[in-house]
C-alpha cells in the first residue's frame, strides 16, 4: 500500500480512492492540482499498484483495513471527506459501514456497486481480467478494449476520453496480470450492506446519468437518503473532460463546506 499526502496543509482532508486497475496518479491526474489547492489530499494506491509487478492485489477487506489503520495512526481516526472513483466507491462504502474510522463526507463516484456470488464472479473475472491486462499487448486488442469501454459508457468518445483510455491501457504494463482479476473478483463478492447510515456522515453520489437508471436504485438501496447529484455524463468523465470538471469540483466544494456557518 502506498499513501501520499500533499496539497493545502491547512485545508480539510480529502481521501482519494481510485477505480478498477488504476493508480491514483492515473485516475486523478487531471484534477489532483485543483483539489490540492483546496484540500489536504491523502492519495491511496492499493496493494499491487505501487509499481512493483511482483506484488499482487490482496482483497477488498484487507485493503480497507490498511486504509483504516493509516487514518487511525495519522489522522486521529477521522477525515473530512473521501472520494471513491468507480471501484473506489466500494471502499468508501466499506469504510463507512465498518465504523472503525469516521468520514464526514463520503463521495460515491459513478460506482456500479455490482455484487454477486462467487461462481458468477469467477466467470466474469475470467473474461474481464485477461481483456484488461492483455490490451497493452497489441494494437488490435487495444482498439477492441476502447470500443468496448465506449459501448458500455465507461469512457466518452472525445479526444480527452481516448487519451485517458490509452494511458489506462499503457498502465497495465506495470501491473501483475493477476492483480486486475483479483481486484475485480474481490469487489464483486465483498458484501456492501443495505441502508448504511452513520450519524454525522453524509453520502454524496456523483450520478452519471448515462450509466442508466438501475444505478440510482443501487445507491438508494445501499445508503440511507444519499445526497444524489445528477450529471448528464458518462462514467467519471469529469476526471478528464474539461466540460464536466468544474461542475463536479464545485459540487465537491459545496458538499465539503455544507453545514458550516455562513
Amino acid at each position: 500500500m502506498d499513501f501520499r499526502e500533499f496539497g493545502n496543509r491547512s485545508g480539510k482532508t480529502l481521501l482519494l480512492l481510485p477505480g478498477t486497475a488504476c493508480t491514483w496518479q492515473l485516475n486523478f491526474k487531471r484534477v489532483a492540482d485543483d483539489l490540492a489547492e483546496r484540500y489536504r489530499i491523502i492519495a491511496v494506491n492499493y496493494d499491487g499498484f505501487e509499481g512493483d509487478p511482483s506484488i499482487v492485489f490482496t482483497d477488498m477487506l484487507t485493503v480497507t483495513e490498511k486504509i483504516e489503520d493509516y487514518i487511525l495512526q495519522n489522522h486521529g481516526g477521522r477525515v473530512d471527506g473521501a472520494y471513491g472513483s468507480s471501484l473506489g466507491g466500494s471502499f468508501v462504502g466499506l469504510l463507512i459501514q465498518r465504523r472503525r474510522v469516521h468520514i464526514d463526507h463520503g463521495f460515491i463516484g459513478s460506482s456500479d456497486l455490482d455484487q454477486g456470488g462467487r461462481v458468477k464472479a469467477r466467470l466474469i473475472t475470467m473474461l474481464v481480467g485477461p481483456m484488461l491486462s492483455g490490451a497493452c499487448r497489441s494494437e488490435r486488442k487495444r482498439e477492441k478494449l476502447k470500443a468496448k469501454l465506449q459501448k458500455k459508457g465507461a469512457i466518452g468518445d472525445g479526444e480527452d476520453s481516448l487519451a485517458f483510455a490509452n494511458d489506462f491501457i499503457d498502465s497495465m504494463k506495470n501491473l501483475n496480470p493477476r492483480t486486475i482479476g483479483r481486484e475485480f473478483y474481490s469487489d464483486y463478492v465483498t458484501p456492501l450492506e443495505d441502508d448504511i447510515h452513520v450519524d454525522d456522515t453524509t453520502v454524496h453520489v456523483v450520478y452519471a446519468l448515462k450509466m442508466g437508471g438501475k444505478y440510482g436504485e443501487r445507491y438508494r438501496r445501499h445508503f440511507r437518503d444519499p445526497d444524489t447529484h445528477e450529471f448528464d455524463m458518462k462514467h467519471e468523465v469529469w476526471l478528464y473532460d474539461d466540460r464536466w470538471r468544474q461542475p463536479v469540483l464545485d459540487m465537491i466544494d459545496d458538499c465539503m463546506n455544507s453545514g458550516e456557518a455562513e
